[in-house]
């Protein structure tokens, strides 16, 4: 039976994968079709879900008065994550990493800013939420809702995580 990472590994996983760059003057490792292994993944667009549909592996969208007070700051961010210039795997690591961390430190309540993509059709934008709606990340994640306009609007998204079990 495969294993979760504890969101202690996570949090481990996101700092080395933080610290790894292409090794200077050296040509990129290539995969059998010649494409290096940083570049992004080719998606077919017809296999890709629409973006306004959030609700993905169970996760719901974030109760409307708490995204409400989310928006206005009345409850507080508590930490923010930029994903811009990453590659898939780097920043689904780093997400990882990121959340554990957040839902170790008992915040209840992220900023993932994922950007738009050039057509707002960005590949981050697509894949996070399918990402954060992993059965992996399922004992911290509550749920997402699409941030407000001074927070990156169609380009971030506000992440609710769930209570840390006392114990």
């Amino acid at each position: 039976m495969k294993r979760h990472p504890t969101p202690e590994e996570l949090h481990l996983w996101g700092r080395v994968a933080a610290t790894v760059h292409p090794l200077q003057g050296r040509a990129e490792p290539r995969t059998a079709r010649g494409q290096s292994l940083d570049a992004p993944a080719r998606i077919a667009p017809k296999d890709l879900k629409p973006v306004h549909d959030m609700r993905r592996g169970g996760l719901e969208d974030i109760e409307p008065n708490r995204r409400h007070r989310i928006a206005r700051e009345r409850e507080e961010i508590g930490g923010r994550i930029d994903l811009h210039g990453l590659t898939q795997d780097r920043a689904r690591a780093a997400l990882e990493g990121f959340l554990a961390r957040a839902w170790n430190d008992g915040w209840r309540a992220v900023l993932v800013i994922t950007g738009k993509g050039v057509q707002g059709d960005g590949v981050l934008k697509r894949r996070v939420p399918d990402w954060l709606g992993a059965p992996e990340l399922s004992h911290i994640v509550a749920g997402i809702s699409e941030a407000a306009r001074q927070h990156g609007g169609a380009g971030a998204l506000y992440v609710a995580l769930k209570r840390k079990a006392r114990g």
